[in-house]
């Protein structure tokens, strides 16, 4: 009877032997193995709600590494805009597409692995709700996977503000809905056009029954009065003329994260919002154009306002979200915006750079930094 016990106890011992090396592994990742992009921490704290006691990595802090293998697949993917197509659009450059990011505390897989994602996403439903910067993300994850759909077998849908991207032989839909602000806006008298900073259910009544739901806002909320979306602002009965853009970014998030408390169910749906991805536009000092290469590492990051405003509000809420950190790591892509790419530009034109052609350095270039958000979300789920 002592050998099978001795047998019990060698198993037990190798098992827990292996699961040490696999957590150790995840753990153990020296930050200068590599030569990089380097972000650091500024007083860095992964920000998840209350209620979730879960350890995940935080995949804000660590470098961006030069990777030849990169990148995941090429501008010719039949679901990019030709707005951020900037190879097809004539860009000299290429080096922005082959940046991987390597997080400090954890490891991402070496490669976004389609058919395993697909895999384990199969009969479900993923949407990712919020502005253009979410549009940008949700063409990179079709584009990640639908190479190896085959032809016949992948399809994109519209209804409304939503469009979806169908992987038929997984059963799985890959959508995005247009709510910049999250919360509505309607028109009022005059043409007037009117935030309701407490009414969501317009919007939110197309993300019930969903099994991943990828948010953002926070661009449309900083837009200044000679670009805003909106006329006024509304609260119950109250029209709003002038509100601090954080306060009234404070009052739209609230009334998403009551929504998503109070009819979500953690058990069926993960929630992950992701925050603002830098730009670099003449608001901020400087522009991208003819930028090749990230910025050298920077130590201490600014840490913008609608970041701390969303912390908060996540911080208060009872269903588990993860708050998904890009802002630090895209502070440094400078370079990964169309620029003047964003169109095809003959060549007399690209003799005019800077004399007033427009540059777009908000949106990024596909392939491009957003395929990194993408293998992150990958990881999380």
């Amino acid at each position: 009877m002592a050998t099978p016990m001795i047998h019990l106890f060698s198993s037990l011992l190798l098992c827990s032997t292996f699961l040490c090396f696999f957590h150790c592994t995840l753990s153990l990742l020296d930050p200068e193995d590599e030569a990089g992009i380097l972000v650091q921490p500024d007083d860095v704290k992964m920000v998840q709600s209350n209620r979730d006691s879960r350890k995940i990595c935080d995949f804000s802090v660590g470098k961006w590494v030069y990777d030849d293998s990169y990148p995941l697949y090429d501008s010719d993917c039949p679901y990019l805009s030709s707005v951020v197509t900037c190879q097809k659009n004539g860009r000299p450059d290429s080096d922005y597409q082959k940046w991987k990011w390597k997080p400090t505390s954890c490891t991402l897989p070496s490669r976004f692995d389609a058919l395993r994602f697909l895999g384990r996403m199969r009969r479900k439903r993923i949407v990712l709700v919020g502005d253009s910067m979410m549009r940008n993300q949700w063409e990179s994850l079709v584009c990640l996977v639908q190479g190896v759909i085959p032809i016949g077998r992948k399809r994109v849908t519209y209804n409304g503000p939503a469009m979806a991207f169908h992987a038929m032989d997984f059963e799985t839909s890959i959508e995005f809905f247009w709510a910049p602000l999250l919360v509505e806006v309607k028109k009022g008298s005059e043409n007037k056009r009117i935030v309701h900073l407490d009414l969501i259910e317009e919007n939110a009544r197309y993300w019930r029954g969903v099994d991943i739901l990828v948010f953002d806002s926070a661009h449309w909320w900083t837009h200044s009065d000679q670009t805003s979306s909106w006329d006024y602002y509304m609260e119950g009965n109250n029209l709003i003329r002038n509100m601090s853009a954080m306060v009234a970014y404070e009052r739209g998030l609230s009334t998403w994260a009551r929504w998503v408390d109070q009819n979500l169910d953690p058990l069926r749906t993960k929630v992950i919002f992701r925050s603002m991805s830098s730009r670099h536009n003449r608001e901020n000092g400087w522009k991208c154009q003819n930028e090749k290469q990230p910025l050298p590492f920077l130590r201490q990051v600014h840490v913008p306002e609608p970041l701390v405003v969303l912390e908060g509000v996540v911080k208060r809420m009872r269903f588990p979200v993860y708050v998904e950190d890009i802002t630090r790591m895209t502070e440094v892509r400078r370079d990964g915006h169309p620029s003047v790419y964003m169109r095809v530009i003959g060549e007399d034109e690209r003799e005019k750079q800077g004399k007033g052609l427009s540059s777009d350095c908000s949106h990024w270039c596909l392939p491009g930094v957003p395929d990194i958000w993408n293998e992150m979300l990958s990881a999380l789920l």
